[in-house]
């Protein structure tokens, strides 16, 4: 038989691609695809870096050229993405920061983490060029095509880059409600997008955009103020900085998204005192922890059965096992990690409920053991 030669991947499966599956797995298709360009496969969405920019001190955008099977994206939604790191594929959750170019590209920005394998390769190690794992687009922070009531937009640290996307998207729409967004970060240093912001600020006036700076310091003179462009403050964000850069408050439909704190401190201040408030938090949630002692959980699929403790995430405990599911955000976010629970009792750690039904989607990176438990793995 002669060989084959493959082409690029489609979205609708061909004749081609269905006879090839009949005889070979998907796998080795791919393995020998691969030779002939590293984003080719039968089925798995890839995309290879084509360019990288510093956002900020601790931060990079990567530009990626996704193959045919990447069904694309809404502003404000997440992917995985995934890499080889020291000879183990890792994948994280990352905010899609631009709108999808009329080439295909899309941005993803990317924040180190200290210690985290990933990020550190993404942002110190890896180039132009490099083949990465996609996932589909998740989340649910999206607005519609024409939004008809103002919005307010809150950030924190890494919450700026799924807010990003909708800042852009608006703009490319010509601002058409009043877009307000308040930027905190610890320090000008650990800003990104800030000269863009500024420029899409001075062409919109329908747009404004406040830096909220929790650590900065004055530096060229003890004058604090003679420190802060008119566009910055001190500290958190408060009741009273609202107050003063946000006008009819009341109206704005509220997004926020950052690490847990921050959401939970937005939440409290404008839940209830605005139009509509929905949030994303980048950090996992408070751990409700047990009282001590282990349970046993059984692996369906394998019959193998193991000891963990209670409260600890079930997600954590395999991988102290040696057992690594698929998992991506860590946050009970992307859905990547769920899978089914046939008996037993669990605990969702957002909520600190505990229930004995059986579930379809147990998310075991913020689930936790009560009982023991069997699970569909």
């Amino acid at each position: 038989m002669s060989a084959v030669r493959l082409p690029p991947a489609t979205r609708r499966p061909g004749r081609l691609r269905r006879w090839a599956k009949a005889w070979v797995s998907p796998a080795f298709i791919d393995f020998w695809a691969s030779h002939l360009d590293p984003t080719w496969s039968l089925e798995r969405p890839l995309a290879r870096i084509v360019g990288r920019r510093q956002e900020s001190h601790d931060a990079v955008t990567l530009l990626l050229a996704p193959n045919r099977h990447w069904r694309g994206f809404a502003p404000g939604q997440h992917l995985s993405l995934g890499a080889e790191v020291e000879g183990a594929r890792i994948s994280r959750s990352y905010s899609l920061s631009d709108l999808l170019r009329a080439d295909g590209r899309l941005s993803v920005t990317v924040r180190h983490v200290p210690g985290g394998k990933l990020s550190t390769h993404l942002c110190h190690h890896a180039r132009v060029g490099e083949v990465l794992e996609l996932g589909p687009a998740f989340g649910e922070m999206t607005l519609p095509s024409m939004p008809t009531a103002p919005l307010l937009f809150l950030a924190a640290g890494s919450g700026i880059t799924p807010l990003m996307a909708h800042v852009r998207a608006q703009a490319a729409q010509g601002m058409p409600v009043p877009l307000t967004l308040v930027y905190s970060a610890r320090t000008r240093a650990d800003l990104c997008f800030a000269g863009e912001l500024r420029g899409l600020a001075a062409a919109h006036p329908n747009f404004s955009v406040h830096f909220a700076l929790t650590r900065e310091v004055a530096t060229a003179t003890n004058c604090i103020n003679a420190t802060l462009a008119s566009d910055e403050s001190l500290g958190r964000v408060d009741e009273a900085l609202l107050a003063a850069r946000v006008p009819a408050l009341a109206d704005r439909i509220v997004f926020a998204c950052g690490p847990g704190e921050f959401v939970a401190h937005a939440r409290a201040l404008l839940a209830t005192q605005v139009r509509e408030f929905q949030a994303e938090a980048f950090t996992p949630p408070p751990r409700v922890v047990e009282e001590g002692g282990h349970v046993q959980l059984t692996l369906a699929a394998s019959g193998r059965t193991l000891e963990v403790p209670r409260g600890m995430p079930l997600l954590a405990a395999l991988e102290a096992e040696g057992i690594k599911p698929a998992a991506g955000c860590r946050m009970g976010i992307c859905n990547t990690c769920a899978c089914g629970k046939r008996s037993g009792t669990s605990r969702d750690l957002h909520t600190g409920e505990a229930t004995t039904e059986p579930l379809s989607a147990l998310k075991l990176c913020v689930s936790s053991a009560v009982s023991d438990l069997v699970i569909d793995l």
